[in-house]
C-alpha cells in the first residue's frame, strides 16, 4: 500500500461556488454566517425531513434568501432503485459534480419497524481489499460533511423510516470512513445534534479496514460512534494478502490501537471476518484469531461473513459445512459469534458488493 497515493485526510470535496453545503452546517455556523432567524430552528428545517415538502425543506423567504446567499442547497438525488426479495434496497445517488455513491436501505419488520441504513463516505475506496468490489474502483474522492448527511435525508425523504428513533446508521457503505475522517466526524456531528435528527452517537457505527491512525484520531473525539472492525485474517501474511493497509498497520499494531481505545460501561467492539473459500477459514485460523482477540473474545460481536461473490473478485464463498464449523469452533473457545448471511445479494447490496463506474 503506497500511502503517497492516499488522499489527505482532509481533502475537500467540491461544492458549489465554493460554497459549503447547508446540510453539513451546526446551528452555531449558521449564525456565524449571518442566519437572520434562530438559527437553531433553521437548522432542524434543514435536518428533519419528516417535515419536508416534496423532497426539499419548507425553508420560508428570509430563510431561502439567506442560504442560497451562503451555502449550496443541493442534495444527492436518487437516480437508481433497486429492490432485493428481502426488502433490501440498493439506491445510487448522484452528487453535485456527477458522481455516484450508493445507499442501502434495510427495513427491519418487527413489533416496532426499524430501519439500518449502510452508508457511503467516499467515492470508491484507496484501501484495495481484494474480495471488495468498491475497492476495484480506486479513490476518486472524499464526500463533505455536508454530503454524507445528504445522502442520509435524502433517503429518509423518500423511503423513511418517518422518524430518526427508529433508524441506525453504518458506515459499512463505499469508502473507508476512517481515510476521510473529518468530514466524517462532522457529519456525526450534525447527526447527533438535538435540534436535527438527534440520533444517539450509540446507534451509529463506522467500519474500518484497520487505519489505526485513524483509529487513534476517532478515540479522542466526541461524539464518538461505535467502532467495527474488519479483520479477515488471522495472520499478517495471510492478511496482508487480501488487505494491504496491514502492510502498513499490522493486527500488532490494530491490536494496541483497540486496547487504547478505551472502552465505556456497556460499548462493545464488532469484529467482521469475511469468510474466503481455502484463504482463511480453517480450523487453524480460528484459533490463531481467538489468541489475537484475546479477552477480546469474550463479550464483543465477531460477525462472520461468508464471501458475497462479485465479478472483481476470484474468492469464493466457502461450502456451508465449512462456515459451520468454523463458527463452531470459535464458539467452543466461548467466542459470542454471529454467522451473518448480508441481505441484498441478490442485487448486489451486500457486504463488498458496492460499486459504481
Amino acid at each position: 500500500m503506497n500511502l503517497n497515493n492516499v488522499m489527505p485526510w482532509d481533502a475537500p470535496a467540491p461544492e458549489k461556488a465554493g460554497r459549503p453545503s447547508a446540510f453539513g452546517l451546526l446551528p452555531e455556523d449558521l449564525k456565524a454566517l449571518g442566519c437572520p432567524n434562530d438559527a437553531n430552528h433553521l437548522f432542524s428545517l434543514l435536518q428533519r425531513p419528516w417535515a419536508w415538502k416534496e423532497g426539499a425543506p419548507k425553508l420560508g423567504k428570509d430563510n431561502l434568501a439567506f442560504l442560497e446567499s451562503v451555502a449550496d442547497l443541493s442534495l444527492p438525488g436518487i437516480d437508481e432503485s433497486i429492490e432485493s426479495l428481502d426488502g433490501t434496497r440498493k439506491l445510487a445517488l448522484t452528487l453535485s459534480d456527477g458522481r455516484r455513491i450508493e445507499t442501502v436501505h434495510m427495513p427491519r419488520v418487527v413489533k416496532n419497524a426499524r430501519v439500518t441504513m449502510c452508508i457511503s463516505s467516499q467515492v470508491g475506496c484507496a484501501m484495495g481489499c481484494t474480495f471488495c468490489a468498491t475497492g476495484a474502483m480506486g479513490i476518486q474522492r472524499n464526500l463533505s460533511a455536508g454530503e454524507i448527511v445528504g445522502q442520509v435525508l435524502s433517503v429518509m425523504s423518500a423511503l423513511g423510516p418517518g422518524t430518526s428513533s427508529r433508524l441506525t446508521l453504518v458506515f459499512m457503505g463505499m469508502g473507508e470512513p476512517l481515510h476521510n475522517l473529518d468530514h466524517v466526524h462532522r457529519a456525526i456531528h450534525v447527526l447527533t445534534h438535538s435540534a436535527g435528527l438527534c440520533i444517539p452517537a450509540r446507534r451509529i457505527t463506522v467500519s474500518t479496514s484497520g487505519l489505526v491512525s485513524g483509529i487513534e484520531k476517532l478515540a479522542k473525539l466526541k461524539p464518538r460512534p461505535l467502532l467495527a472492525i474488519s479483520l479477515n485474517a488471522s495472520s499478517d501474511t495471510a492478511r496482508s494478502r487480501t488487505m494491504p493497509v496491514n502492510k502498513v498497520w499490522n493486527l500488532e499494531k490494530l491490536r494496541a490501537a483497540l486496547d487504547s481505545w478505551g472502552l465505556r460501561s456497556n460499548e462493545k467492539f464488532t469484529f467482521e471476518y469475511v469468510l474466503l473459500a481455502g484463504e482463511n477459514d480453517t480450523d487453524e485460523d480460528a484459533d490463531r484469531l481467538v489468541a489475537w482477540l484475546g479477552a477480546l473474545s469474550k463479550g464483543h460481536n465477531l460477525n462472520l461473513i461468508p464471501m458475497n461473490e462479485h465479478d472483481a473478485s476470484e474468492f469464493c464463498e466457502p461450502a456451508e459445512a465449512r462456515i459451520q464449523a468454523f463458527s463452531d469452533r470459535l464458539k467452543s473457545h466461548g467466542c459470542f459469534v454471529t454467522v451473518r448471511r448480508s441481505r441484498g445479494r441478490d442485487v448486489n447490496a451486500a457486504c463488498g458488493q458496492l460499486v459504481k463506474r
